[in-house]
């Protein structure tokens, strides 16, 4: 059987232009670098244009069309039950902090809306974490009384908009979600409009500072360009350099979307998530002729885990159980990476005087990426706000962080060590039908294998070219992804998503 394809586009990316930024040529002189040009990356350099400084942004890809491009765009402080986890682990006033950062990062965004007359379909809702089961319905108390206490107008109940009976939910008001393309192509226009530059399919491959001769940072581009800057924002989901050292504390997680419209009448009326069921999450988008565009996202994985396709069937059969869902019109997947403390590091990077870095939102990037452009902007200025420290990437909480980082290294070692044994599949590249990618030995080493439709082969090295480890094959986008540091490539071997700045070797198959 055929697996089914992810379509190439998001609802986001296919509703709105393509855009066509130039390539950075010859060297580049700057304030300030921002590497990357998704929300983050373009609300820092907005907001740093703001203050008058001079900004470049480098993106690898097009901008606002990575994962900022797939996301779900929820606006939301409300991030699963993580209220009740700061309170427990760092104190009152770090759960305060963090939803005081959230909260302002909504009204940021509206203010900008409404400052440059962005229609980016900005809606005000309520926004629930909910559970089926009564097993899950005493943490659920416990967070609403978590999150009130920070500061959100939130609250438990047991009756939400949606179609089906569920045990106890979280309900916070006033959250909001909206049409990220929109607000942030317009947000880059206004920012050329400052004299801020934007370069897209410039990637950046690496920090020479010894090539610099004024105390700032160089930085390398792919085709050998150069970037000098005084201070550095990388702004990347995942540093794409490596010395900024935080690889051990970041996981790599995807998950699949699908979408389709409803009638206006069937509107849950908010933005709902649960854990449950490998994680769903639901909201809705305005689609015109009284109708409303679905959005389901769950199925949350390791990037190269097996089972991709299956995974797309039970979100899509789950969406048409749960909601009467006729048709899937879009499919797409998103990926994020999660700190061992399910804080994002934002900030300057210990160490490394001028290099900051916003990464780590697990899931939550919307929120995350405007209240790091605001962090990075004002401590740049020399007025941190309140919230700062608690996001600082030099902290570390060995007693609250040792498993998981722990847990997340031992997977690593398995990747990078066990996927090296002899026990790589036994098949052999006759074996693939049209559509199949596998790793498999040949002639003693791991070869990422690929069939294409007209029946070609395509062979590739299987180890990542980021630290090494080895890729697995995504059977519903028809890709290799790392589970280490979550670099994806297509079956060319081309970089389609960082840290990995080169692409999988090529060892054509005779």
């Amino acid at each position: 059987m055929k697996s089914p394809l992810v379509l190439p586009e998001s609802y986001w990316i296919a509703s709105t232009e393509a855009t066509t930024y130039p390539a950075a040529e010859g060297p580049v002189t700057t304030d300030v670098a921002v590497v990357g040009g998704g929300i983050a990356g373009l609300c820092t350099a907005w907001e740093l244009a703001r203050a008058g400084r001079s900004v470049t942004v480098l993106e690898a890809d097009r901008i606002a069309a990575a994962v900022t491009g797939n996301t779900t765009a929820k606006l939301s402080a409300q991030h699963a039950a993580v209220y009740a986890h700061l309170r427990d682990g760092f104190g009152s006033a770090a759960a305060r902090d963090y939803a005081e950062a959230q909260t302002s990062a909504i009204t940021r965004v509206a203010e900008i809306a409404a400052e440059l007359g962005i229609d980016c379909d900005l809606e005000r809702a309520p926004s629930y974490v909910y559970t089926e089961t009564e097993d899950g319905v005493a943490a659920l108390r416990d967070e609403a009384d978590a999150a009130r206490e920070a500061g959100l107008p939130a609250s438990f109940t047991t009756e939400t908009g949606l179609p089906y009976p569920v045990a106890g939910a979280v309900r916070v008001e006033d959250q909001a979600q909206f049409h990220p393309r929109r607000f942030l192509l317009a947000l880059a226009a206004d920012l050329t409009a400052q004299g801020g530059r934007i370069f897209e399919q410039s990637r950046v491959t690496g920090l020479d500072d010894s090539k610099s001769r004024d105390g700032g940072h160089v930085l390398a581009l792919a085709g050998g360009g150069e970037v000098r800057c005084e201070q550095v924002v990388i702004a990347t989901q995942f540093p794409v350099i490596d010395r900024v050292k935080l690889f051990a504390r970041l996981t790599p997680r995807r998950e699949l979307v699908v979408a389709g419209a409803i009638p206006e009448a069937a509107d849950p009326g908010g933005m709902y998530l649960t854990t449950e069921h490998a994680t769903r999450s639901v909201r809705t988008a305005p689609y015109g002729d009284g109708r409303r565009l679905l959005i389901v996202t769950g199925e949350a994985f390791t990037p190269g885990d097996a089972g991709t396709a299956e995974r797309l069937e039970r979100l899509t059969a789950w969406a048409t159980d749960r909601f009467g869902l006729e048709s899937v019109e879009y499919r797409w997947a998103a990926q994020d990476y999660t700190t061992t403390d399910r804080v994002p590091f934002v900030g300057e990077v210990s160490g490394e005087d001028g290099v900051y870095v916003a990464c780590g939102f697990g899931g939550w990037g919307m929120s995350n990426g405007v209240a790091a452009a605001r962090t990075i902007a004002e401590t740049m200025a020399g007025e941190p706000p309140r919230w700062a420290g608690l996001f600082g990437p030099g902290r570390f909480h060995l007693l609250r962080e040792g498993g998981k980082l722990a847990a997340a290294q031992s997977k690593v070692v398995k990747h990078f060590i066990g996927d090296r044994l002899p026990h790589a599949a036994p098949s052999e590249p006759e074996d693939l039908a049209p559509g199949q990618g596998a790793v498999m030995r040949i002639e003693g080493a791991l070869r990422a294998v690929y069939r294409d439709e007209d029946g070609g082969l395509h062979t590739l090295s299987a180890t990542c070219t980021h630290l090494g480890c080895v890729v697995g094959f995504n059977d519903a986008e028809r890709n290799w992804e790392c589970p280490c540091h979550g670099s994806r490539f297509a079956t060319s071997g081309a970089v389609l998503q960082g840290p990995a700045a080169a692409p999988l070797e090529a060892h054509p198959h005779h």
